[in-house]
């Protein structure tokens, strides 16, 4: 058993973020990380629009440099899942298998991640014109013909943010209507630049090096062809990585923790920062924020208790 000031379950900007805060604050820090630390910025190419990289940067280097900012100062550090927590009292308790944590604060930044449509050829064209993030991505789809998956109000807004940069924008849906409120399928109808195509459902991307197309089959006679595009944006939803605390903490419908206004829960002491609270921003910057936030609570929980 080893006893620490803060446990930081979950890596990528909120959890980086925070051990940079905890850890220059002097609170004994480890980050238990998983195996993939660094979240959806590991499958982003480049970062245009984080504060500070005037030219970008690529996901994975933005992540590394994070996480050596944190481990400067002295942040501890492990690729492990957890897999077992007690929440409860004023010491937590966050098990590595047999290995056993205490904390005074935990901070949770699992994050979460997109809903993908399991193609063929889908995790071979990550970052190479497949996206689940517009406002990330679009600026670097201007001038093409784009294609969106989805009927919900995240495949509009995808859309109709896409639309502001390319040249046309296909909304794909598997079913004959959306389920989008009315106001954003208005907002999509009313696009000169997006086109609808309903009952169909893309089977696969096309491409070498970067999409070039897709291919569709229709969901009620079956057939199959193909659509030239020069990118893919699924907006099927995101999944947070919450099982772990579904009987330990409040959770909304869509499964993301409920927070204060602040970043606490309604655990003292347990804290939630980044995409595993965030079903609305889910941004790298907005996420770092949280994360910022969190330590900050964290350390003036500590004093106090």
């Amino acid at each position: 058993m080893t006893k620490y000031d803060v446990i930081i379950i979950g890596a990528g900007p909120a959890g980086y973020t925070a051990a940079v805060y905890t850890s220059r604050a002097n609170l004994k820090t480890i980050m238990l990380a998983g195996d993939t630390p660094g979240g959806q910025l590991l499958l982003t190419s480049e970062v245009e629009n984080f504060p500070g990289f005037r030219k970008g940067i690529m996901g994975p280097d933005l992540m590394t440099e994070m996480k050596a900012q944190a481990l400067n100062f002295g942040t501890e550090f492990r690729s492990d899942f957890v897999t077992k927590i007690d929440l409860s009292g004023i010491t937590k308790k966050v098990w590595v298998g047999k290995d056993l944590y205490e904390s005074k604060v935990v901070i949770i930044s699992t994050g979460a991640s997109a809903n993908w449509l399991g193609l063929k050829n889908e995790q071979r064209l990550m970052g190479k014109g497949i996206s689940a993030c517009a406002v990330c991505d679009a600026f670097f789809f201007t001038g093409k013909h784009v294609v969106v998956v989805g009927g919900g109000d995240s495949a509009m807004e995808e859309a109709t943010t896409l639309a502001k940069f390319a040249d046309k924008v296909t909304i794909i849906h598997r079913r004959d209507s959306f389920r989008a409120s009315k106001i954003m399928q208005d907002r999509v109808r009313n696009n000169k630049k997006i086109d609808i195509i309903l009952n169909t459902e893309v089977i696969d991307v096309l491409g070498d090096n970067f999409v070039e197309g897709v291919t569709l089959k229709d969901t009620v006679s079956g057939s199959e062809s193909k659509l030239a595009c020069g990118g893919l944006f699924v907006a099927i939803g995101h999944t947070p990585a919450t099982k772990l605390f579904k009987d330990v903490l409040t959770l909304d419908g869509k499964g993301y923790i409920k927070s204060k206004p602040t970043t606490e829960t309604e655990i003292p002491g347990v804290f939630a920062a980044g995409d595993v609270s965030d079903s609305r921003y889910r941004q790298a910057i907005t996420a770092a924020g949280e994360g910022c936030k969190a330590a900050l609570e964290a350390e003036h929980y500590i004093e106090n208790i």
